[in-house]
């Protein structure tokens, strides 16, 4: 018999449609809680109602709470976890329990673009979905995993691209790693595990900054001004600023305080390529560490990470980049 922790952490899946006003709210219980849903054979279920919270509420100490209860679940020998989230910062949550316990476990996330009263409500249907996928022995060694809409995807690469569409969530370095069918669970690739820190804490103020044309100096001379751990900076193209940036940004290196850089883009790698004041060569020379294959939330949750295990120098600037 498989044991499966439900861990329900709010969001639109367990909320309901207000139908005199359309607007969606938590409603007082959870109704996932009550909720009848098909199970796999051999499957036992453990449900836990760890917080009732839409997304947007969702910090990274509740992050942690969530990874803390994970690493009791496995002393308890729970085989799998399931974690129903809000949609707004699943991929955070999802990313944040994948670079610190990934393969602890099979861990897999899900949540839902119409709440549990709106006709065509999807949050039942994913969570059957992703227990599912929890229950598949192929979901070992996986990392953390997002079921949505019938995909797996990884918690990496996985991004939420639209506002209210049921197929909000992509991959769009990767695409999806497996597709769910009505009797078949398929992983049509493997995903390699990242470097991972079990970090105890998450304390640190990292912003971030996304660029923009004709970006002057006063954003980031004013962050200069502040008490920062660490800035984040969605950059232009493969890895580039206005040029008015870089003093202001000399003066934050210069306090020892680890910058890293993203592409605003959708798609592709940031890369020190284009040498021209404020292209990214420049950039890098400064001591700007260059994080491939990120959007800006999950690399500032990387480098919090980084940062509250105390990795400084080489040892940090492999970890962002790996």
């Amino acid at each position: 018999m498989k044991k499966i922790l439900i861990l329900h952490t709010g969001g639109t899946i367990a909320m309901k449609e207000n139908p005199q006003t359309g607007k969606v709210s938590p409603s007082a219980a959870n109704p996932l809680m009550d909720a009848k849903i098909q199970i796999p054979e051999e499957v036992k279920l453990i449900v836990e109602n760890i917080f009732n919270l839409p997304s947007a509420h969702i910090t990274p100490e509740d992050m942690l709470k969530i990874k803390k209860r994970i690493q009791q679940a496995k002393k308890q020998e729970i085989d799998s976890v399931v974690i129903t989230h809000g949609t707004d910062t699943l991929e955070e949550t999802a990313f944040f329990l994948d670079v610190t316990i990934g393969n602890l476990l099979p861990i897999v996330l899900t949540g839902a673009m119409r709440s549990s009263n709106e006709l065509g409500s999807d949050g039942l249907y994913n969570l059957a979905s992703a227990l599912r996928v929890a229950a598949c022995p192929a979901a070992q060694e996986q990392g953390v995993l997002v079921v949505m809409n019938d995909e797996i995807h990884t918690a990496r690469y996985v991004t939420k691209t639209h506002t209210t569409n049921v197929a909000t969530f992509q991959s769009p370095a990767l695409g999806p790693v497996g597709m769910i069918s009505k009797n078949h669970i398929t992983f049509l690739q493997k995903n390699y595990p990242s470097m991972q820190l079990n970090a105890a804490t998450v304390d640190g103020l990292i912003p971030i900054l996304k660029a923009y044309a004709g970006m002057d100096a006063s954003l980031i001379e004013m962050l200069s001004q502040m008490k920062l751990t660490g800035l984040v900076i969605e950059a232009l193209g493969s890895g580039n600023l206005p040029p008015e940036n870089i003093v202001p940004l000399q003066k934050i290196i210069e306090r020892q305080i680890p910058v890293v850089l993203v592409s605003r883009c959708f798609n592709g790698s940031a890369e020190a390529i284009y040498d021209f004041s404020g292209g990214g060569k420049e950039l890098q020379d400064m001591g700007i560490i260059f994080c491939p294959n990120l959007n800006s939330q999950k690399a500032r949750l990387k480098l919090l990470i980084a940062q509250n295990c105390h990795l400084k120098n080489e040892e940090l600037i492999n970890f962002m980049q790996n």
